[in-house]
């Protein structure tokens, strides 16, 4: 009797074991696509009717849409290392751009891969690095498997420093005269995607698009032949072709049958340059390269379908900071105390199981720029101020244009304290600011090598 007992609990032991472990949730999917140089007015998501982005405003629209996104980096590499890290990119130094020997994520941080590495992701960077060139800065050793993209800002058309690690680790130039980067990123980010639709994995698509130079295939240009501007137009073929490639990575995630465990980030790495690309920032003042809201206000979304609210508008600043502790938790890990992140788990405050706001105080560094938020009063010295401190309160005045600093001393004297104490605590950087602010080398939209539009 007591045999046969047994028997029976092995085979009931050993037909639910399998159903048991294939019950355990999967770990989401983490897939972050960073524009570069897009203004806070552009997207359909952003209100912008003149360039259709369908895809990229359907993230926004199966997900949550944050009307106070910030970088915390008015530019391409401070953005992107604070993006990597969680931290404040001012904490270890990486405060501007520099292309000169030892520039890169200094090699004592940890990045998102990393982290993501240590749980058994798979991992893939595909884009604009702009972290260092030198091989110990690439992404193949700072915990990505794979890196297919260029090293820095470089042309859109054979790009000259370009790496594919399932080829080689070296840095190449491309020679396929039809090659286009937002197009050839796509295309692999599908086929990556396809590769290892098995495991759960961490996709970081950094756009080179929309930076200058302004080039597009003849396909795009053709979208738009009402626009009379040829630098608009121009602008406006490389968004929609930005926003294809986009839609060819939510297409194959939905087609492997992993959109509702994918967690998808879209923001834009600083704000627009709108003399040299026509990007534009909507209602706030200033651009790229300063602290002013127009320079580190973006577009910003996130989706993860059936876990976070659709079509839901979320007011309380964030900031790009958020992604990773947010992503950790997603992915059932806690952000780690080694790496001191500044950056916040959004979660609960997106599913409304926190009503407080996820910072009450934002920081700035840039340079001689500098600029603090906290709750909405805004005290910020920036480039066409002559770097001078002027005081706003960002509920009532978004394009910051009514300077308060005369009527309320306190609150000036107040946030510069705090912003000096927060200041003390950063380090200096690490290389000078040798193209912080520099205009992009005067070029013809449009135009490939040859100076013709590109037929592909």
């Amino acid at each position: 009797m007591l045999a046969r007992i047994f028997l029976t609990l092995l085979v009931l032991a050993a037909a639910l074991a399998p159903q048991s472990r294939a019950a355990e949730p999967r770990r989401p999917n983490i897939v972050i696509f960073l524009s570069d140089d897009v203004g806070y007015g552009e997207y359909g998501f952003q209100g912008n009717t003149e360039i259709p982005t369908p895809h990229i405003d359907s993230i926004a629209k199966n997900g949550v849409r944050f009307t106070q996104g910030y970088v915390s980096g008015p530019y391409c590499s401070p953005t992107r290392a604070g993006l990597m890290t969680g931290r404040y990119q001012t904490r270890f130094g990486h405060e501007f751009n520099n292309s000169g020997p030892g520039f890169g994520l200094p090699l004592t941080e940890k990045t998102m891969a990393d982290r993501f590495k240590a749980l058994g992701y798979d991992t893939v960077c595909i884009g604009k690095w702009h972290l260092g060139a030198g091989p110990e800065f690439l992404p193949m050793k700072r915990g990505f498997d794979e890196f297919y993209g260029t090293v820095a800002n470089t042309e859109f058309f054979q790009p000259k420093a370009f790496v594919d690690s399932r080829k080689s680790a070296a840095v190449h130039a491309v020679t396929e005269e039809s090659f286009y980067t937002t197009d050839a990123y796509a295309e692999r980010a599908v086929d990556w995607i396809a590769q290892h639709r098995d495991a759960p994995f961490l996709l970081y698509l950094p756009f080179n698009a929309q930076h200058a130079p302004l080039q597009a295939a003849k396909k795009y240009m053709d979208r738009f032949p009402h626009i009379a501007d040829e630098k608009r137009r121009t602008f406006a073929a490389m968004m929609s072709a930005m926003d294809d490639a986009v839609g060819r990575v939510l297409g194959k995630i939905r087609e492997t049958g992993q959109e509702e465990n994918t967690l998808i980030w879209f923001l834009s790495d600083n704000g627009g340059p709108t003399e040299s690309t026509t990007s534009k920032n909507g209602p706030l003042r200033g651009f790229k390269a300063t602290t002013l809201e127009g320079g580190v206000r973006v577009p910003f979304c996130v989706q993860w379908k059936g876990r976070l609210p659709a079509g839901k508008t979320y007011e309380a600043p964030v900031i790009q900071l958020d992604i990773l502790p947010t992503s950790l938790a997603a992915a059932g890990s806690s952000a780690p105390a080694d790496g001191k992140p500044d950056g916040v788990n959004l979660l609960p405050f997106l599913n409304g199981e926190s009503k407080d706001k996820p910072h009450e105080t934002l920081f700035w560094r840039f340079g001689e720029q500098w600029a603090i938020r906290q709750g909405d009063w805004k005290l910020v010295a920036a480039r066409p101020d002559r770097n001078e401190a002027k005081l706003f309160n960002l509920a009532a005045d978004t394009g910051e244009a009514n300077d308060l600093t005369a009527s309320q001393p306190a609150k000036v004297k107040e946030l510069k304290e705090a912003w000096d104490a927060w200041n003390k605590e950063q380090k200096d950087p690490l290389w000078p600011k040798n193209d912080a602010g520099r205009k992009p080398k005067k070029q013809q939209p449009g135009e490939g090598r040859s100076g013709q539009p590109r037929q592909s």
